[in-house]
C-alpha cells in the first residue's frame, strides 16, 4: 500500500492524479486467486481423444478436477508450466463437450459444477480508481482472463449441448448459483460481462423454475442502483437480457411486469450514467409499448416527469427515445399525450443549445410522426407555433433557423387557414407586448423625472432653510 504524504492528504487534486498514474501503470486486477496452502505443480494428463471410450469418462472427470487449481496471474513468472497445462486442458474440455455426444452423463455434473464455481465465483475487488468513470476511464481487466474465458466458454458449450439435462443440472444451478452469477455482472471487465450476459440468457431459457427469481433479482439490482449505490457496471448487459425476456412475455401482461416498467425502468432515466445504457433501456420500454399500447400514456407522462432540466446530453437522449415511442404509437394513444408532449417539444425547439433544438426539429423528418401531426394539426400547431415563429427570427444558430423554416413550411401546408390565423394572432400579440413595453418604459421615465424633480425641490428647500437660519443668526448678533 502506497504511503501518502501530509501534503497529498490535503491536496485532493494531487491524490486524484496519483491514482490516475497508478491506474495507467497497472490496468489489470484480480480477485480470482485465493491462496492455497500447497500449490501442486500440474502434470499433463493423456488426451481425451486418444483414450479408450471405456476410460474417457474417468479421464474427463480427472481433467475437470485438475482445472479446479487456481493460479496467481498478478505474478507473471510463477507457475508458468502449470498455467499452460491448465489452459490447454480447458481448451481440450471445451472441444470435447462441443464435438462429442453422450459425454454429459449424470455422474459428470458434480465435477462440472465444481470446476465452474471454483473458477468464476469470487468476490470482485474494489475498483483501483475510486473516482472510476465508465465513460472516461479504462476498465480494470481481469488478470486471470486466459483461464476464466475458457471456463465461461466451457460453461456455454455445456448449457448448449444437446445432451444437457436441466432436470439434473437444477440440483446445482439453483437460486444461490444465480445470485452469485448476478453479482459478477458488477465486474469492470467488459469481456466477462459479455459472457455472463449469454450464460444468464441460456439459464433463463432452460430453467423455467428460475425465471421469476431471475427477474426479481434483476429488479432488486436496478432498485439498489437507482436509489442507493448509483453504480453497477452490468446495467447495460442486464437490460439487454431483459429486452429479449420482455419480447417473450405472454399477453395480457401481468401486473408485476407493468409495475416493473413504471417503478423501475422509468425511474432509471434519472441515473447520472444514463448514456452507458440508454439504448438498451429505450429498447425495453419500446418492447413494452409494442406488447401493450395502453401503457403509452403512463410511460410518456413518466418520461415528461423526469425530463432533464440542466443536462443537454440527457435531453437529446430523451428526445431520441420519444421518437422511438412515436414510431410505434397508435393514433388513439397519440391523442392522449399530444398536448403535454408537444409543450415539452416546443421548449426543446426553443432551447439555446443547438443539439437539443436540432434533435427536436428532426421529428419533422419522420414520415409517421408527420402523419400523426397532420391528423391532429388543430391541436399541435397552436402549441408549437409561438416557439417556432420566435426562434425563426431570434435563434443564434443558422442551421436551426433553416430547419425551423422547413418545419413552418410543412405546418403551413397542412393547414394554411389556421397558420394564417395564428400568424395574425401572434403579430397582434407581439404588438400588444411592444405597446405594453413602451407604456412601461414611459412610466419608468415619468417616475425618473419625478424623482429628479423631487430631489431638486428638496435641495432648493434645504438651501432656503439654510439661508433663513443664517439671516436669523445675523439679526441676533
Amino acid at each position: 500500500m502506497s504511503v501518502i504524504s501530509a501534503a497529498e492528504k490535503v491536496d485532493g487534486f494531487t491524490r486524484k492524479s496519483m491514482r490516475k498514474a497508478q491506474k495507467q501503470k497497472r490496468s489489470q486486477g484480480s480477485s480470482q486467486f485465493r491462496t492455497q496452502s500447497s500449490l501442486v505443480e500440474l502434470s499433463p494428463l493423456p488426451q481425451l481423444k486418444d483414450a479408450p471410450s471405456t476410460e474417457q469418462q474417468e479421464l474427463f472427470s480427472q481433467k475437470l478436477q485438475q482445472c479446479c487449481m487456481l493460479f496467481d496471474f498478478m505474478d507473471s513468472v510463477s507457475d508458468l508450466k502449470s498455467k499452460e497445462i491448465k489452459r490447454a486442458t480447458l481448451n481440450e474440455l471445451v472441444d470435447f463437450v462441443s464435438t462429442n455426444r453422450g459425454v454429459l452423463v449424470e455422474s459428470a455434473y458434480p465435477d462440472i459444477n465444481n470446476m465452474i464455481t471454483t473458477n468464476i465465483f469470487r468476490t470482485l475487488p474494489p475498483s483501483e480508481n475510486p473516482d472510476f468513470d465508465p465513460e472516461e476511464d479504462e476498465p480494470t481487466l481481469e488478470a486471470s482472463w486466459p483461464h476464466i474465458q475458457l471456463v465461461y466458454e466451457f460453461f456455454l458449450r455445456f448449457l448448449e449441448n444437446p445432451d444437457f439435462q436441466p432436470s439434473i443440472a437444477k440440483r446445482y444451478i439453483d437460486q444461490k448459483f444465480v445470485l452469485q452469477l448476478l453479482e459478477l455482472f458488477d465486474s469492470e471487465d467488459p469481456r466477462e460481462r459479455d459472457f455472463l450476459k449469454t450464460v444468464l440468457h441460456r439459464i433463463y431459457g432452460k430453467f423455467l423454475g428460475l425465471r421469476a427469481f431471475i427477474r426479481k433479482q434483476i429488479n432488486n439490482i436496478f432498485l439498489r442502483f437507482i436509489y442507493e449505490t448509483e453504480h453497477f457496471n452490468g446495467v447495460a448487459e442486464l437490460l439487454e437480457i431483459l429486452g429479449s425476456i420482455i419480447n417473450g412475455f405472454a399477453l395480457p401482461l401481468k401486473a408485476e411486469h407493468k409495475q416493473f416498467l413504471m417503478k423501475v425502468l422509468i425511474p432509471m432515466h434519472t441515473a447520472k450514467g444514463l448514456a452507458l445504457f440508454h439504448a438498451q433501456l429505450a429498447y425495453c420500454v419500446v418492447q413494452f409499448l409494442e406488447k401493450d399500447p395502453t401503457l403509452t400514456e403512463p410511460v410518456a407522462r413518466g418520461l415528461l416527469k423526469f425530463w432533464p432540466k440542466t443536462c443537454s446530453q440527457k435531453e437529446v437522449m430523451f428526445l431520441g427515445e420519444i421518437e422511438e415511442i412515436l414510431d410505434v404509437i397508435e393514433p388513439t394513444q397519440f391523442k392522449k399525450i399530444q398536448e403535454p408532449l408537444f409543450k415539452q417539444i416546443s421548449k426543446c425547439v426553443a432551447n439555446p443549445h443547438f443539439q437539443v433544438a436540432e434533435r427536436a426539429l428532426y421529428f419533422w423528418n419522420n414520415e409517421y410522426i408527420l402523419s400523426l401531426i397532420e391528423e391532429n394539426i388543430d391541436k399541435v400547431l397552436p402549441i408549437m407555433f409561438g416557439s417556432l415563429y420566435r426562434i425563426s427570427k431570434e435563434h443564434w444558430n443558422p442551421t436551426i433557423v433553416a430547419l425551423v423554416y422547413n418545419v413552418l413550411k410543412a405546418l403551413m401546408e397542412m393547414n394554411s387557414i389556421l397558420f394564417d390565423e395564428l400568424t395574425a394572432s401572434y403579430k397582434a400579440e407581439r404588438q400588444r407586448e411592444k405597446k405594453k413595453e413602451k407604456e412601461r418604459e414611459e412610466l419608468w421615465r415619468k417616475l425618473e423625472e419625478l424623482r429628479i424633480k423631487g430631489t431638486s425641490d428638496l435641495q432648493n428647500n434645504s438651501h432656503s432653510l439654510q439661508n433663513a437660519q443664517n439671516n436669523n443668526n445675523n439679526n441676533n448678533n
